[in-house]
């Protein structure tokens, strides 16, 4: 009776196996620090928004709805984008190592 052997994953093969759990991995990851900061974005966008008649107090010298509206959104949305740089450029260079 001839024997089977059972196919064994050449070096190649499980290369490419290695290569595409990695980039799920890493896309996994990207994928979940985009949508936190979006959430991030909405509750600032519209929370503040929703919220802000009801932030009737003075701060410097204007009421702090429209600091808020005018001045504190686009101060978060400038530390959304630089935190994303950050934490893509991290997400990047342990991608970068895992492949080494």
């Amino acid at each position: 009776m001839p024997q089977e052997f059972e196919s064994t994953p050449s070096k190649s093969e499980a290369r490419e196996a290695r290569e595409a759990r990695r980039l799920a991995l890493y896309w996994q990851r990207s994928r979940r620090l985009s949508l936190v900061l979006l959430l991030v974005w909405a509750v600032v966008t519209f929370g503040g928004t929703y919220f802000a008649r009801d932030l009737s107090f003075n701060f410097f010298g204007w009421p702090f709805s429209f600091w808020l509206a005018g001045q504190g959104a686009l101060l978060v949305y400038c530390l959304i984008v630089a935190y994303h740089a950050y934490a893509m450029r991290r997400l990047d260079e342990v991608s970068q190592s895992e492949e080494s």
